[in-house]
């Protein structure tokens, strides 16, 4: 993945909404990398509500610029949001992609999909200090405390991606298959992987 800050189709850093949102989470501070990349992180994970329900196959939805205007959105739209609000702030940034087994699947959402492996969960990688971290901005801190588990912490300076256990030690995230990191959103390949895994979402 290269060092990339430049707008994509999906990680549209340079759409207007994109920019007034980072300018006013960093509200011009001139903070570093480091410092804008947490900020901004903080800003995603809990200024956009965790949906699992705002899945879709429209394209459109999957841009960055989209999903501030939602307002929510699942973890791969997160992650968009979170990289392409990076770019805009000059932080080289992209996505990833691993396969999980939630332990902690609300049963609604397990007869929705069939199993509690969600496949395609979305990470954000950034590229700070020289170093590339991942960071998971997906479930906000009101949805961790209604489901009694941790959120992530993110302090740009270690990755921050599993949530291995929830408050009572019981199983939480489990990573089973990691699919790298890519410079914009791979639809393509997602809705391979989908197809895969879930082939009864695409006989209905």
């Amino acid at each position: 993945m290269t060092k990339s800050t430049t707008p994509t189709y999906f990680i549209d850093s340079n759409a207007p909404s994109v920019i007034d949102f980072v300018e006013k989470i960093l509200n011009g501070d001139g903070g570093s990398d480091r410092e804008n990349a947490v900020a901004l992180y903080y800003a995603v994970r809990d200024g956009f509500p965790y949906n699992p329900y705002r899945f879709t196959l429209e394209k459109p939805c999957y841009k960055a610029s989209f999903i501030i205007e939602a307002g929510e959105g699942f973890c791969i739209q997160k992650a968009i949001l979170l990289a392409a609000a990076a770019r805009t702030a000059g932080i080289p940034a992209g996505l990833g992609f691993g396969n999980v087994i939630n332990h902690l699947a609300t049963e609604q959402l397990k007869q929705l999909m069939g199993t509690n492996l969600f496949v395609f969960h979305g990470y954000t990688a950034l590229y700070i200090d020289k170093q590339w971290v991942k960071a998971t901005p997906a479930f906000n801190r009101a949805m961790c405390d209604k489901f009694d588990t941790r959120p992530l912490e993110f302090d740009g300076r270690s990755d921050s991606v599993f949530h291995p256990y929830d408050n009572k030690g019981n199983k939480h995230m489990e990573y089973v298959h990691d699919y790298g990191m890519f410079d914009d959103f791979p639809y393509d390949l997602m809705v391979r992987e989908l197809k895969k895994h879930y082939p009864s979402w695409f006989a209905a």
